[in-house]
């Protein structure tokens, strides 16, 4: 059987694999090992435990579960709740500053426990119900939280882009460093539409009580005095305290990122013992619980991903495909477009991490060929992905907030999320046409020959 053939063929299983309902994770295991009993020697079943071990014994992907653990330390705690509720007192007076702050809230969050769901749960279980008292729409109030999630798979710590740097085989630093300045570029498209919805919904506010003298909760408005937000800051800032200090560890050369992961995770931990008096083994048990569940579904879904993404590179599928891809001699602006493409429909059905260990084999090698720097197209990708995490039918960051706002009509939660799809298109625009946004950054702090 041609290469041609089979690789369309473990296309069709993975895609049938995949619709039967399966896990992922035991979805890909099956079709992998399905096609090592089919077409490889005997002998190779003999080796998968040996095959996954060896894929997966990287210091790298060591720092996933100590990041998942800093991440939920910091997020079953009041944290996120403190958070927002300093973001609010210090930026009530801007029009459109609760949804402004709930955006700013959503990237610190973001930046320090590296999990775009835990982000969507912390911010929205508190900033959802404010901004709904105060006349935000349903939608809006929605969508808010949901775009502003994404920001945890971009921002570092990020999971996702750990994982691309071990598929790509790029430097984690520069990778984390690469994410800050288009992070800050989606937060600040985030707040200027929050600023536009706001007071275009304002206007029909008080349009409506000119005519008919209804008062709509968004005309409120809220006084803080000076004492008031200064009170609100001795809860946040051992938090910020936190993340600076770990991304100094990082990017000053003290520490790797999996001793900087570990240092995260006990500090967390020891910051919600001393400010919230989480240290009994009764508060923790949530804690590391929710830490062993996400880290063992993540690394269980990686293994396979990657023992996938091995079978496939044995029957040369992935190389085949890649030089089908640089056969096509389409121009790199064109080849990038349709990669992402690509990108945008596998969101529609599985997570980043999937998409991340199924393709790098693939489109990674014609974009290097095509001239493209791959941390660059790494920060792209991510952006992208993050699109797949707030538009359907999967869109996970939308099921996080049905769960945390069960009466919002999910089709209200979609709509509010499609003006942020929309934005993140135009970064990606942006990015392609000033790559410095994403590099400036790590040829300042790493510079590298690239």
């Amino acid at each position: 059987m041609s290469t041609a053939a089979i690789g369309f063929l473990y296309a069709g299983a993975t895609l049938g694999a995949m619709l039967s309902g399966i896990p992922i994770a035991f979805a890909l295991g099956f079709v992998a090992l399905a096609f090592m009993y089919a077409f490889m020697p005997a002998a190779s079943l003999d080796t998968v435990a040996q095959n996954v071990y060896e894929e997966m014994a990287s210091i790298t992907l060591l720092s996933i579960p100590l990041f998942i653990l800093k991440g939920a330390a910091i997020g079953r705690s009041r944290a996120g709740q403190d958070l927002y509720s300093a973001m609010h007192a210090w930026m009530h007076r801007i029009p459109g500053g609760l949804g402004i702050a709930n955006v700013f809230a959503c990237a610190l969050f973001a930046a320090m426990a590296g999990s775009s769901p835990a982000t969507c749960s912390a911010i929205g279980s508190a900033g959802i119900p404010e901004m709904r008292k105060r006349g935000y729409s349903p939608g809006f109030a929605a969508g808010i939280i949901a775009a502003g999630g994404t920001l945890g798979i971009l921002l570092p710590p990020s999971i996702t882009m750990i994982l691309y740097a071990v598929a790509a085989e790029q430097s984690l630093g520069r990778l984390f460093l690469a994410g800050i300045g288009p992070g800050f570029l989606l937060v600040a498209l985030f707040a200027a539409w929050s600023v536009f919805r706001f007071r275009s919904e304002f206007a029909a506010a008080k349009h409506a009580y000119e005519q008919t003298g209804a008062q709509h909760p968004i005309l409120r408005e809220d006084a803080y005095s000076m004492r008031e937000r200064f009170s609100t800051l001795p809860r946040v800032l051992p938090f910020v305290v936190l993340l600076t200090g770990v991304m100094v560890a990082l990017y000053g050369g003290y520490a790797t990122p999996s001793e900087t992961a570990g240092l995260g995770g006990l500090l967390a931990l020891a910051l919600i013992a001393v400010i919230y008096g989480v240290w009994r083994f009764r508060d923790l048990d949530p804690i590391l619980t929710a830490t062993l569940r996400e880290s063992t579904m993540l690394m269980l879904i990686i293994g396979m991903s990657l023992l996938y993404a091995y079978v496939m590179s044995y029957l040369h599928i992935s190389q085949a495909a890649a030089q089908a891809i640089v056969a096509m001699q389409l121009s790199p602006w064109v080849l990038l477009a349709t990669i992402l493409a690509l990108v945008i429909a596998l969101g529609f059905f599985l997570p980043p991490v999937s998409i991340i260990l199924m393709t790098a084999p693939i489109i990674l090698p014609p974009l290097k060929a095509a001239g493209f720097d791959l941390v660059w197209f790494g920060v792209v990708m991510t952006i992208t992905m993050e699109m797949g995490l707030i538009h359907p039918p999967v869109g996970l960051n939308i099921f996080v907030i049905k769960n945390i706002a069960p009466d919002i009509p999910l089709k209200d939660i979609i709509w509010g999320t499609l003006p942020f799809v929309i934005l993140m298109g135009v970064a990606i625009v942006l990015l392609c046409l000033v790559p410095g946004i994403a590099l400036w950054l790590p040829d300042l702090l790493l510079p590298t020959t690239r």
